[in-house]
């Protein structure tokens, strides 16, 4: 097992385990003792963004069904509601959705938010990107399948 300063890899990391989760940092790595192996969350930083413009630009939506809708896009990760509400305000205030209140939708009064015309500008800034990151990831890949040289 790998060492760290003097302690197991494995000690070290637990060391750095809160409460059965991993630290605060932004680490996406990390050995599990349970596994017996390296554990690996492959993030693409702030995804959630480009997820909700994305479902917003078909069509409005209320909180609920934008975070069932983005757990089928990341069916790993858990939206908190009110990281999700906080995010949607922040989208807000830039311009990038709106919001509305209704009452003719079943059940009690919803807010229900929808994307604007500089919110389709973004969402397409991110397709971009996102499409540049899947280039770098297939090269890295290929590469990686490919026989070791030597």
């Amino acid at each position: 097992m790998a060492h760290r300063g003097g302690k197991s890899w494995g000690r070290w990391q637990h060391e750095h385990l809160r409460g059965g989760h991993r630290s605060s940092s932004a680490r996406t790595r990390w050995w599990s003792g349970e596994t017996e192996r390296w554990e690996i969350t492959a993030r693409i930083e702030r995804f959630i963004e480009p997820a909700l413009l994305l479902m917003l630009r078909d069509t409005e939506m209320h909180g609920y069904e934008l975070a069932d809708a983005l757990d089928s896009l990341n069916p790993d990760e858990r939206v908190d509601l009110g990281n999700l509400y906080r995010l949607l305000r922040s989208l807000e205030e830039e311009e990038l959705v709106t919001s509305t209140w209704r009452d003719d939708l079943p059940g009690r009064a919803k807010r229900t938010y929808r994307l604007t015309a500089k919110g389709a500008e973004v969402l397409a800034a991110w397709a971009e990107a996102l499409e540049r990151a899947e280039s770098t990831v297939a090269g890295f890949l290929r590469r990686y399948h490919r026989p070791p040289a030597g």
